[in-house]
């Protein structure tokens, strides 16, 4: 490239020097400063009006936070969402394999209680849980038309075993959501990784445990999240059942004596926020190591790794 020249042929001095650097001034959004002071302005004043506001009986709350029966009901929520999710996965694992699977009657089977679980209500499925007793009365097993090995009361045992009762209602519910979260999650991975795994000489099992279901987890883990912090809150509803142990159930029970629902509806809240926010951190960072490797963004273990290696070379180099 010549350099330019002017009309009488003499080249035209180029000026070397480096432009000034850009002063990049920020866009100012005096809107949304507006919109902050207001929301501040609001929350301060409605804070100021429920700490004055006798209704709230704030002393009632206190007492009653950390109280025996508050805490127990806490425990039996806990256990109710555990138990409820462990056995909805499994089954919605099962039944997302049946949806997905070449044989019509196992797709189909699956395709029936999906419609079913997913379309009606789960208050009504828990009160028809309730009723077992009395659409059931006693269940014979032993051969058809013929003699009886076994006979379970099952009127009693749903009078007995509440508990479980809720348990199976629950998770009966969640494992037709889960299998559609399965289902997504398998379908989410290409169909040229398991070819891949196979011409590896990886088997079937081996190929969903190396290749699809950790590819898959980014895509599962996120709303089986949300699906455990909903079933935490769900067990609300097994009064239904009815059981009336868990902490919704013991707040209402206690309300019912000492005539101050208010006070004991934000104990039951104030638990159901903490143990919420804990579940949260959890579905943080187990999203956060499903997360590894489908973001170009490396981690800071991953820099440093890389400046270990950098070096290395220079080092090696010299």
């Amino acid at each position: 490239m010549t350099p330019e020249q002017t009309p009488d042929g003499s080249a035209v001095p180029q000026d070397h020097t480096e432009p000034d650097p850009i002063k990049a001034v920020p866009l100012r959004h005096p809107g949304q400063w507006i919109a902050g002071i207001v929301i501040v302005v609001a929350a301060v004043l409605f804070i100021y009006g429920a700490a004055t506001n006798e209704a709230y009986r704030w002393d009632t709350y206190g007492k009653y936070l950390f109280e025996e029966r508050i805490l127990s009901g806490v425990g039996y929520t806990l256990a109710l969402t555990v138990l409820a999710m462990i056995i909805g996965v499994v089954l919605g694992v099962i039944v997302a394999v049946m949806r997905m699977s070449p044989n019509k009657v196992l797709s189909v089977t699956a395709w029936v209680y999906l419609w079913v679980f997913r379309g009606t209500p789960v208050f009504v499925q828990l009160v028809l849980w309730g009723l077992v007793g009395s659409l059931y009365k006693v269940i014979n097993i032993g051969v058809p038309f013929g003699p009886t090995f076994v006979q379970i009361d099952i009127q009693a045992l749903s009078l007995k075993y509440v508990f479980f009762l809720a348990v199976i209602g629950l998770a009966l519910n969640e494992a037709a959501y889960m299998a559609e979260i399965v289902r997504a999650g398998i379908s989410s991975v290409g169909e040229g990784q398991t070819e891949a795994s196979v011409a590896l000489g990886m088997s079937w099992w081996q190929t969903m445990r190396r290749t699809v279901l950790p590819q898959a987890m980014r895509v599962i883990i996120p709303p089986t999240g949300n699906e455990v912090i909903s079933m935490l809150k769900t067990t609300s509803l097994v009064l239904a059942v009815p059981f009336s142990l868990e902490l919704y159930g013991r707040s209402r029970d206690i309300s019912g004596v000492n005539f101050q629902p208010i006070p004991m509806l934000l104990v039951a809240s104030t638990w159901y926020l903490v143990v919420t926010s804990i579940l949260m951190v959890g579905q943080h960072y187990l999203e956060k190591h499903y997360r590894k490797g489908a973001s170009r963004q490396l981690s800071d273990g991953q820099l440093e790794a890389l400046a270990a290696a950098n070096r290395t070379v220079v080092e090696e180099g010299k």
